[in-house]
């Protein structure tokens, strides 16, 4: 058997608590070689005198592995375990020594794998609300004008016309409050905007100051009623968190581009001399952005300062979560104790990164709770719009990218098929010959996959655009413009969806069957294409055998 395939790490996402008592155990193998695993335990202390043996269960495959499962309430979370694999050539031991034919258990002190003790503070805790989260992200500035302020002076763009850079169309916290009837009509229950912090840009990801709503969105009263309206009809709302730079205009670095080394905040950013220079840009900044200059994160009064921020936010606003801009820029040191205040502060709130790659080593419980799942976009863009592969490495590829991490991280990735920072989904399908079932079949593995689906605003009317600034056109509000066929598929797949969260707890008293909200994902491949099914204790259930067609991956498909 190929020895090197089989692998199992302790305190990772082979191995991880759930709860104080609660632990998954994964084990990989290569692909189709081992028939069957087991995993032989004990407590600790009791190895040598009282084992037990129980069998696991093959939860996913992807193109070269097959991933073993095991999920263990456990008494005492002393644990001491190996593998026992069974194969065509015979049955394998698996310790910290590797593959073996014989295993001495009186001596497994020495190799078996553990878990030394199971601490209450280094559970990664999973958001309570993430399971039944739909999310909608609002480019604020492009969604709707609201009624209540006076005329906007700076509004350059006609509702309705294409965006450049430079464009001001005048959307502003007030509109998206007065438009909570369609967002709750369509199913929405948490809003993530886009930053709303006093800024010279329609973006707002160049803040001039992080403790004041942008009065072209209305000011912090505007957000205010937004906040209470959205919170009193059960709706959630995340920020957007820009740590990593700021804008040039900022009175802090105005500070230091005074003073240079005189300044109290010298140490806050990057500079190569004795001051910052924006026409010779002699500091860090954000990708070629001289007016974004990057924030060393590093020092411990830029730390303190950005935590009062994020502590701010929840303490008067009651926010529920922060999206967090660029984070794989900002330091570590930061991240773990922005996590810790801020968890503090409030214990649901949910911590978002935008990290477009494999965040594993941000995501073990100490800094992020989860990504924007750019993975999951990319795979649904390689299967349903570019023809890079079929029906079987589509299966494939979602098994790996669920293998990156733990369960609870999982299930708080933001799923989505496009974003301000991306091109629509639809307009590449387009670009690529295909059409909206391509985007119908994307939409039903969204909303069917593990993890929060998020729609950006006007997927649902099938709105198009190009990259930045063309996807971040206004919302059409003219209903007779919308594709109808593609907004009552959202609407149906968030009904579904919910209906199914919701039947969980009901079943759950009665043993518990398997739903959306609890089990894993199989990914598997039959006479029709890929189906997305569920496993809970071992047990399979396909998703597709409710009351609605709720996936069909066949090119061509349709809901």
């Amino acid at each position: 058997m190929n020895k090197q395939a089989v692998y199992h790490a302790i305190k990772s996402n082979y191995s991880f608590p759930v709860s104080d008592n609660e632990l998954t155990i994964r084990l990989r193998a290569a692909k189709g070689e081992v028939r069957s695993a087991d995993i032989i335990y004990s407590m600790k202390y009791e190895w040598t005198e009282k084992r037990e043996r129980s069998p696991m269960y093959l939860l996913c495959s992807d193109d070269l592995f097959d991933y073993f499962c095991i999920k263990m309430a456990l008494s005492d979370t002393r644990l001491a375990y190996i593998f026992l694999l069974h194969t065509e050539e015979g049955d394998f031991y698996f310790s910290e020594n590797g593959v073996t034919e014989e295993y001495n258990f009186k001596l497994g002190y020495f190799n078996f794998f553990q878990c030394p003790y199971i601490n209450p503070g280094d559970v990664h805790r999973e958001v309570s609300w993430v399971r039944q989260a739909i999310v909608y992200q609002i480019f604020v500035e492009r969604f709707f004008v609201g009624d209540t302020q006076d005329k906007k002076e700076y509004v350059n763009l006609k509702w309705g016309d294409i965006p450049n850079p430079k464009s001001f169309a005048g959307g502003d916290l007030d509109g998206i409050r007065q438009q909570l009837d369609y967002l709750q009509e369509l199913g929405v229950n948490t809003l993530y905007l886009t930053p709303i912090f006093e800024s010279c840009s329609n973006h707002k990801y160049d803040i001039c100051n992080y403790f004041r709503v942008d009065p072209m969105f209305g000011g912090d009263e505007a957000f205010r009623r937004l906040s209470s309206e959205a919170h009193a009809r059960g709706m959630r709302i995340i920020l957007d968190a820009v740590f990593n730079h700021c804008s040039e205009q900022n009175p802090i670095f105005r500070d230091v581009v005074e003073k240079g080394r005189e300044s109290k905040y010298y140490d806050w950013f990057f500079i190569r001399g004795d001051k910052p220079d924006p026409e010779k840009g002699n500091y860090e900044h954000f990708a070629g952005c001289t007016y974004m200059p990057k924030i060393n994160t590093n020092t411990p009064a830029a730390q303190e300062y950005l935590i009062s921020v994020g502590k701010y936010w929840i303490e008067e606003y009651g926010i529920d979560g922060w999206r967090l801009d660029v984070a794989d820029e900002v330091s570590d040191v930061f991240w773990r104790r922005f996590r810790a205040e801020i968890k503090r502060t409030k214990a649901d709130v949910i911590l978002i990164a935008e990290n477009w790659h494999d965040a594993y080593a941000w995501l073990r419980g100490d800094e992020y709770d989860g990504i924007m799942n750019y993975s999951l976009t990319k795979a649904c863009l390689d299967y349903l719009v570019y023809d890079v592969f079929d029906a079987q490495a589509m299966a494939d590829r979602l098994s790996h990218i669920l293998m990156r991490n733990t369960d609870q991280v999982n299930r708080m990735m933001l799923n989505l098929l496009d974003s301000h920072d991306t091109e629509r989904f639809l307009t590449l399908a387009k670009k690529s010959g295909k059409d909206v079932r391509s985007l119908l079949c994307a939409l039903a593995i969204l909303f069917f996959s593990v993890g929060m689906p998020c729609i950006y605003y006007g997927t649902e009317i099938g709105m198009e655009g190009g990259y930045d600034p063309d996807c971040r056109r206004t919302f059409d509000w003219d209903e007779s413009h919308w594709n109808k066929t593609v907004f009552a598929a959202v609407k149906r797949l968030i009904g579904v969806r919910k209906k199914i969260v919701s039947e969980e707890i009901n079943y759950a008293a009665q043993g518990g069957l398997l739903l959306i909200r609890r089990g894993d994902l199989l990914l598997a491949v039959n006479n029709t294409g890929s189906v997305i099914r569920r496993v809970l204790g071992g047990k399979e259930r396909e998703i597709k055998s409710y009351d609605f067609m709720i996936i069909d991956l066949i090119k061509g498909g349709r809901l």
